[in-house]
């Protein structure tokens, strides 16, 4: 069996049998990177009785990791708890790079900083953007500028997403790189009979009902559209805290016949639903690239979507009707949307689709970050530490405190259990 070029571990808290972009992120890019010849593992937190070593298509392996969620998905934070089982798998699998995602995940941020200790080249990729004045964002973005601190390289998904990354982490801009999100144009086809449009128009809502993701301007804008055109239909599908709103919008004007809710709709339906639409509607009121609009347009679908964060950057001015995220703009953007609805072809559409984004496309960049890292050189404990002082007054002191003990853990674990004694575990060789 050849030797694999790299072996990569990627960390996050999202991931399978969840659904989200990350979630889909990183598992498009492991199998593309497992068909270029790389090994490459996933860590992540239990789901429910997932627990332990599961292998997925084309011999992804993934570590299911005893700990449970604690809030949104992420795992508790420990600080240090994670050093000994994180040191057991970078050994077991003979890890070259750890590649960390979401800034929301515990789980990252602990896997980069004993990566970082114990001498691993290490990559980030921010899905997010976040603000910078309230008390959250501050915390979070603290946070992110000591686990990126003493990183080799970071990656976001847009443009918007790395000009925000950089301002909040303080990274030299040279470091980080912009690969965006792609799309599986085999799944996400147009049907192959069109729905007519002449009679009913259909527009799809597939998203997590809650405030981030706009619901409340849905509730908003669905009565006025459904006033002004008697001939369109709305199809939401997701679930969240604001599914109760949705309801009762329905209710209170009486759309029971015009607005469809399917609740959580899972990955492998979503296609189903999306061709059975003309226009496709997202409402969001932050997103740093939006992965359902691609889905959306590989499907045919002419999308509709409020102007925010890197959503601008997804798709050419002929594929997206952009507005801003106001009741008022929402709709008159539909109205724009279902005035040009005749021109659109979906199998052209799909056609430009498969040329703008490629999962194979975005391995091979994300390849170049790799060995962009392991050329990056290894710096000593002393350091790593003046990069940490630099974070702030007290709060470069206090990192440095941390980054002490994680060292000196590490080196307690190395002697009570040596990197010797820790048996590596076989590659298996799945045919692609």
């Amino acid at each position: 069996m050849a030797e694999p070029k790299l072996r990569v571990l990627m960390v996050s808290d999202f991931f399978f049998p969840n659904f989200g972009g990350v979630e889909n992120h990183i598992y498009y890019l492991s199998q593309c990177l497992l068909k270029l010849g790389h090994k490459v593992v996933v860590m992540t937190h239990a789901y429910g009785n997932r627990t332990g070593v599961r292998y997925m298509t084309g011999g992804l392996k993934v570590y299911y990791v005893p700990w449970r969620p604690f809030a949104m998905q992420n795992t508790f934070p420990t600080v240090y708890g994670t050093l000994p089982i994180v040191r057991t798998i970078l050994i077991r699998e003979r890890i070259t790079v750890v590649h960390g995602h979401q800034a929301f995940s515990t789980l990252c941020h602990e896997a980069l900083m004993h990566a970082r200790t114990m001498g691993y080249r290490v990559v980030f990729t921010d899905h997010s953007l976040y603000g910078f004045a309230d008390v959250g964002s501050i915390h979070m973005n603290k946070v992110l500028q000591f686990s990126l601190a003493d990183i080799d390289q970071a990656i976001c998904v847009s443009h918007t997403s790395k000009e925000n990354t950089v301002l909040r982490s303080g990274l030299p801009p040279a470091k980080v790189f912009m690969i965006p999100n792609a799309v599986d144009t085999a799944m996400f086809r147009p049907a192959d009979v069109r729905p007519s449009a002449d009679v009913v128009i259909t527009i799809v809502v597939i998203s997590r009902l809650v405030y981030r993701k706009g619901a409340d301007l849905l509730v908003e804008v669905i009565p006025e559209v459904c006033r002004l055109y008697p001939n369109v239909r709305f199809v939401v599908g997701g679930d969240g805290p604001k599914h109760v709103r949705l309801e009762e919008m329905r209710e209170k004007h009486s759309l029971q016949d015009r607005v469809e809710m399917l609740g959580a709709v899972p990955h492998s339906r979503v296609r189903s639903v999306l061709v059975t639409g003309h226009i496709f509607l997202n409402s969001s009121l932050t997103e740093a690239f939006c992965i359902a609009i691609l889905e959306a347009a590989s499907c045919g679908l002419l999308t509709v979507s409020t102007r925010v964060g890197g959503v601008p950057e997804v798709l050419p001015d002929d594929m997206v009707v952009l507005a801003e995220p106001d009741p008022d703009d929402m709709v008159r953007a539909i109205e724009k949307a279902i005035s040009i609805l005749p021109s659109i072809n979906p199998e052209e559409m799909h056609n430009r689709m498969k040329k703008l984004y490629s999962w194979q496309d975005v391995a091979k960049r994300t390849e170049i970050v790799y060995d962009r890292a392991l050329k990056c050189s290894n710096r000593n404990l002393l350091e790593r530490l003046s990069r940490f002082l630099s974070c702030g007054a007290w709060a470069g002191k206090v990192f440095c405190m941390v980054m002490i003990i994680d060292y000196l853990l590490w080196r307690l674990l190395q002697l009570l259990q040596p990197d010797d004694d820790i048996e590596e575990a076989p590659d298996i060789n799945f045919l692609h």
